[in-house]
């Protein structure tokens, strides 16, 4: 076998039906088919003026729990976690009003951010004779509310989060996602040509982890040393696989918006209306998140805010098979799923037979997202009896989580925790 291969990113369909059996065969199936979610939704308006309530909540884990969270939400909408996808372009003058309504002081804070004001004055450390007490200026307890602006830095992928007691208040939650968007390309990454992308194929995948010992804490207004925190929870955008794929605004999550199924279609190198996606990956947690798309390469284009480029702007972009981001950290990648060897079970047949449905473990569950079916679009083939198909037209499915197993788990539990799927559907898509 001699595949072609694109120079950037690579696919091969034996890969994806291996990957495709092991998720069959694996992977606790969800109640609700793996459901897609087009195109980012970003909290935008034309002054780039935003309100936000820091406020506590709860947020369910698949295993059937029930975590107190603190984040921030719009001020005009319900509890939510993460904090809102905020979009603005570079160089705009941006304000954020927080309105504080948990029991202790907190704050918010933008790094790679300009010009960085609070109530009208430079936003600056806070001290007391105890020693610093914040990042910058804090909102009082249960009424306070403080004016941030700032000049929205270069076009990337930033956090926004709590500069108070950080340890423990951005293991509660209070975090979000900052968008920042070249003037005038929304669908650019960043100010290169080379960073184009499909907007309707654009994903944040916030990372995040929790210690319910320590929530459970807060919540019966206990004490808890932050530094004896052990993560129970992984979660992308405030959710643990299999949560992870339903889609954005299910309405059985309703404090937990964002999904993060990547939903892609083949790419077609050199025909203009074909672009990949793009996936911001965001840590707002304490330790390394190393997550592994399965089957295929990632470009990172953009790290921490700035192209990837070298002397003169030369394109230093590279691919990766693992995207490992350190806290606070952000990385842009383009992703794109090349029909590389173009397999058709007429014309070009895989040389490997599936094996028989008697010789494969489908389960452990009673759902699979396997086709039965190798090829692209193929006709689904026979499943066991009782056994739920959730596979729609023949699209194939690659894994994508974290590396480090443990994060890869719901108190334990394999498969969970950081973990969601990539959706490939067949070059005409799939019927509604």
């Amino acid at each position: 076998m001699n595949p072609t291969r694109s120079p950037r990113f690579t696919s091969a369909a034996p890969v994806v039906l291996a990957v495709a059996i092991v998720v069959a065969l694996t992977m606790p199936m969800p109640s609700a088919a793996a459901a897609t979610t087009d195109g980012l939704p970003c909290e935008a308006n034309s002054a780039n003026t935003f309100s936000l309530d820091a406020k506590a909540g709860y947020v369910s884990t698949p295993d059937g729990n029930s975590i107190y969270m603190w984040s921030y939400s719009s001020s005009t909408k319900a509890f939510q976690l993460p904090g809102p996808m905020l979009c603005v372009d570079s160089g705009v003058t941006v304000t954020v009003v927080l309105h504080n309504t948990l029991p202790e002081a907190t704050s918010i804070v933008f790094p790679g951010q300009h010009h960085q004001r609070a109530n009208g004055h430079p936003a600056q450390p806070q001290a007391d004779t105890t020693g610093l007490t914040s990042l910058t200026d804090a909102a009082a307890p249960l009424t306070g509310s403080v004016t941030y602006t700032f000049t929205a830095g270069s076009p990337g992928t930033y956090l926004y989060e709590s500069g108070t007691d950080v340890a423990k208040q951005r293991e509660m939650g209070l975090s979000g996602a900052l968008v920042v968007r070249p003037p005038g390309q929304p669908d650019h990454a960043n100010g290169r040509a080379d960073s184009a992308f499909d907007l309707n194929r654009e994903y944040v995948y916030l990372l995040s982890e929790v210690d319910p010992d320590l929530h459970l804490a807060v919540e019966r207004k206990r004490a808890f040393d932050v530094t004896k925190t052990k993560a129970r929870y992984f979660f992308i955008n405030g959710r643990s696989m299999p949560d992870t794929i339903a889609p954005t605004g299910a309405a059985w999550l309703p404090n937990q918006p964002y999904g993060s199924l990547v939903h892609l279609k083949p790419f077609v190198p050199g025909d203009p209306d074909s672009r990949p996606a793009l996936v911001r990956y965001l840590n707002a947690g304490s330790v390394n998140y190393p997550f592994h798309p399965h089957g295929n390469d990632q470009r990172v284009i953009t790290e921490d805010g700035q192209p990837v480029q070298g002397a003169g702007g030369s394109d230093a972009s590279y691919d990766k098979f693992l995207i490992d981001i350190g806290p606070g950290q952000s990385a842009d990648t383009l992703d794109q799923w090349v029909d590389a060897e173009h397999w058709n079970g007429e014309t070009n047949p895989i040389p490997v037979p599936l094996p028989q449905l008697q010789d494969q473990i489908v389960g452990p569950g009673t759902e699979t997202w396997f086709s039965e079916n190798p090829y692209l679009g193929g006709q689904p083939g026979e499943v066991p009896a009782g056994v739920v198909r959730n596979n729609q037209c023949g699209e194939y499915y690659m894994v994508a989580h974290s590396h480090a197993l443990e994060q890869a788990t719901n108190y334990g539990a394999s498969f969970g925790g950081m973990m969601t799927l990539v959706r490939i559907d067949p070059a005409a898509g799939c019927p509604s």
